[in-house]
């Protein structure tokens, strides 16, 4: 399958790695924060990736390449056991009413691309996120972007939900409750590490 035919794939992210990435965004709440996408082609149905694990990887400096090198060559070492890689990338805008994939987000996407060429980015919608307490909705408080044939970024239309799924139905419940438990406090990005390298990025006991 070639890059433009990322609107036909589905995308399944699992309970933890979408919880994390929110929970990233919620502890940096005035900074754009981003953070990667890790799993793989489902081996059921290949028209379908499995987005099994997420890691928060900046707070400041998005748009330096250096430090964004160093992580995902990390992080593609670590899964690579496991049969793992990174299959995409996580966007949370500054502004709370932003909506809109900003530069930052296309240029970063576009190099993840280079190491999976169906790469989505998903790009948090504070609005959803907020009234995730007072409502009953089940679908991801994130919108999902694609490249297109001509290789530009673009936000799938109302049938959006269709294509970007959770993997657990009450993902939206428990994440609710790490919200009121502010388990966003115990979240550790690249950033953390890179300043104390004593702190896992890999948040093992996050859910503990």
């Amino acid at each position: 399958m070639g890059t433009g035919t990322n609107v036909e794939l589905k995308y399944e992210i699992s309970q933890n790695a979408y919880i994390k990435l929110v929970l990233h965004s919620l502890r940096h709440k005035t900074a754009a924060v981003n953070g990667v996408l890790v799993g793989r082609i489902s081996p059921k149905d290949e028209g379908v990736v499995e987005i099994s694990d997420s890691v928060p990887l900046f707070h400041s400096n998005l748009p330096l390449l250096p430090p964004l090198e160093i992580s995902l060559i990390m992080i593609e070492e670590h899964y690579v056991a496991q049969g793992l890689s990174v299959v995409g990338y996580f966007h949370a805008n500054e502004r709370f009413d932003d909506v809109e994939l900003c530069g930052v987000a296309k240029n970063i996407g576009d190099h993840i691309s280079r190491y999976f060429s169906h790469a989505p980015i998903l790009l948090l919608n504070n609005k959803k996120l907020e009234a995730l307490s007072k409502s009953k909705d089940r679908s991801p408080v994130m919108q999902l972007c694609v490249r297109d044939a001509s290789k530009n970024w673009r936000v799938v239309g109302a049938d959006g939900g269709s294509k970007l799924l959770l993997k657990e139905p009450s993902a939206n419940v428990v994440l609710s409750d790490y919200i009121s438990s502010e388990k966003w406090k115990d979240v550790i990005d690249f950033d953390d590490h890179l300043d104390d390298v004593t702190k896992d990025w890999l948040n093992p006991g996050l859910f503990n």
